[in-house]
């Protein structure tokens, strides 16, 4: 049975469509239900609307506290009954504790580093390469009220030993991404999982 997505980005939306892609070509087995943004220049939107799925934009600015607007946004998700939220480039930090709490373990992020090096971090690429890394990589992992703190689901190492620029580094670890999400998506299809203190173990259903 396919998973009940809902997703959500702030940008051009890549790994976005990318898991369009693989739905599309049937390697993920998942409905996307609607798609949520906090950004209403983003290129995201536009890919939405190609692909016949429910926008919903939100704006902060047009909401009189952060609170108000939490709330406006978990009361969206309730309505849509997702299996899954997906952050695939959304960079708004969600605060709201009604609703990591109602949707624990069912939010997963990408984040363009191997957790826990830059955590936090809005620049993790840039950061690896200036840093000197020979290898980067990329983390999915539980959203919790820790930011990018949450029990490691998937990570990938990405060799950037002959990277001559963040930009170069920035676009092998989105290569990857693209890939990765929808693996492991349709990981949560294919699998049970259990939770072991900071371990997450996924067993053939």
């Amino acid at each position: 049975m396919a998973l009940n997505i809902v997703v959500f980005s702030s940008g051009s939306g890549s790994n976005f469509q990318a898991i369009i892609d693989h739905i599309r070509d049937k390697s993920l087995d998942a409905k996307i239900l609607a798609f949520i943004c906090d950004n209403p220049q983003a290129r995201a939107i536009e890919r939405a609307r190609a692909n016949q799925i429910p926008a919903y934009l939100f704006d902060a600015k047009k909401y009189p506290t952060r609170e108000d607007y939490d709330l406006d946004i978990k009361k969206t998700i309730d309505s849509l009954k997702p299996d899954l939220i997906i952050l695939a480039g959304y960079l708004k930090i969600i605060k709201s504790r009604e609703l990591l709490s109602a949707y624990r373990h069912r939010i997963l992020n990408i984040h363009p580093s191997l957790l826990p090096a830059f955590k936090g971090s809005t620049n993790a690429q840039e950061e690896a390469f200036n840093h000197g890394c020979k290898v980067a990589g990329l983390t999915i992992h539980f959203v919790t009220e820790d930011v990018d703190g949450g029990q490691i689901i998937y990570q990938e190492a990405v060799d950037i030993s002959n990277c001559n620029s963040a930009e170069q580094v920035r676009e092998k670890i989105l290569k990857c991404e693209h890939r990765a999400f929808s693996t492991v998506i349709q990981m949560f299809n294919d699998c049970n999982f259990r939770i072991d203190g900071r371990r997450v173990i996924f067993e053939k259903k």
